[in-house]
């Protein structure tokens, strides 16, 4: 039990030490928590102090509503909430006022709150239609007196909380973002030349063939990783009155298309390592001719030239990229006629040559979409 205490506490003083020292996702982790402990705290004594305190825990509750992870978010969450009360209260005045405080007029709340919850426009705000009706008719009775002050309330909530927001705004994390979709692109360029080298030779190490795989894997999570960051600093970026990098909105855009080429292509690269790592286990691999392991030699390079130029920071260069993918398909075609030319030789090694080819085929459609995609958004 100790020990589970003293780990705990070090991870937490670790993740805080981490937070304090250098910028990233423990640091807005952490300056959003103190925001919401400020902003929580003073909507509490203003409501306190303002308001009868049978209303003054909504102005914190709703502080807290206020501060989320982005600007855009906490305003949206801000409008559904108070949408969401104002329905609530509504409903609690309106039964009140024309049917009286009874047991079945409290059914009735519960049913209409209910079914005004589930409108989309309330978001994940919609149970709080129930909760407050709940509060407006039993405690306030559905008098006016009561769900004013309840709205005062919730005003000082989101006031303190939007104020705490705006003073100090996420920051942007653009350039950050940019940057690790350039480590992934180079992660993958560096695999693919790995891969390329492999068919270079006679006897592949098949511990390295399991080792790219096993990267190609961690390659895929991490893509999968980045494009929530990235789709987090997209939505990040809306009202953000933060200053970031020049055209961060384009960057964004381009980081997503780059994203977008890099999971495709680690599914057809993990489908021609899966295919490699059977024939050398089955002994297919020994038969293939060695001028069509020359040929996809090439291919593979160069689609790992094309790789880099598409996952760098700076704006690719269209006609470098545009000469590197047909050069890639030239060479796509000449692999096509090597594997012609040993038509002859057992179907097993002509079935594991056109399985390569079609992985790579795909590849370089993903590239070429890629490439288009990269020049639109250029």
């Amino acid at each position: 039990m100790w020990e589970t205490l003293w780990r705990s506490v070090r991870e937490a003083a670790l993740y805080v030490w981490r937070g304090a020292r250098s910028p990233g996702g423990e640091r807005d982790d952490l300056v959003l928590g103190a925001k919401t402990v400020v902003a929580a705290m003073t909507a509490w004594v203003l409501a306190r102090y303002l308001l009868p305190p049978t209303v003054s825990t909504f102005a914190p509750f709703t502080a807290l509503v206020a501060l989320q992870a982005t600007v855009y978010r906490s305003l949206r969450d801000c409008a559904q909430y108070l949408f969401a009360m104002t329905a609530g209260a509504a409903l609690a005045a309106t039964l009140a006022a024309a049917i009286g405080i009874h047991w079945w007029s409290f059914g009735l709340l519960t049913l209409l709150a209910l079914v005004v919850g589930r409108s989309r426009p309330l978001g994940e705000h919609g149970t709080q239609v129930a909760i407050v009706g709940f509060f407006a008719f039993s405690s306030g009775q559905g008098r006016i007196d009561y769900i004013g002050p309840l709205v005062a309330s919730v005003g000082i909530g989101v006031a303190c909380g939007v104020a705490a927001h705006l003073a100090l705004a996420p920051a942007r994390h653009t350039l950050r973002r940019q940057e690790a979709v350039a480590d992934l692109f180079s992660g993958i360029e560096r695999r693919l030349r790995e891969l390329a080298d492999t068919f270079d030779t006679d006897t592949p190490d098949a511990d390295g063939i399991q080792q790219l795989r096993t990267d190609w894997r961690g390659l895929s999570a991490d893509a999968d990783r980045i494009r929530q960051a990235v789709d987090a600093e997209v939505e990040n970026s809306r009202l953000n009155p933060r200053r970031s990098i020049e055209d961060a909105r384009r960057a964004l855009m381009r980081a997503r298309a780059a994203l977008d080429v890099a999971q495709r292509c680690l599914d057809h690269l993990r489908s021609a390592s899966r295919s490699l790592d059977y024939a050398l286990s089955s002994g297919e691999y020994e038969a293939l001719s060695p001028s069509f392991r020359a040929a996809h030699t090439a291919l593979l390079r160069t689609a790992a030239a094309a790789l880099d130029d598409i996952g760098r920071k700076a704006r690719t260069d269209p006609a470098l990229l545009r000469e590197t993918l047909d050069r890639a398909h030239a060479e796509l075609e000449q692999a096509h006629e090597r594997a012609l030319g040993s038509a002859h030789r057992q179907a097993a090694v002509s079935a594991l040559e056109g399985t390569l080819l079609t992985d790579a085929s795909r590849l370089l459609e993903d590239l070429d979409h890629g490439f288009r995609t990269m020049d639109q958004t250029a």
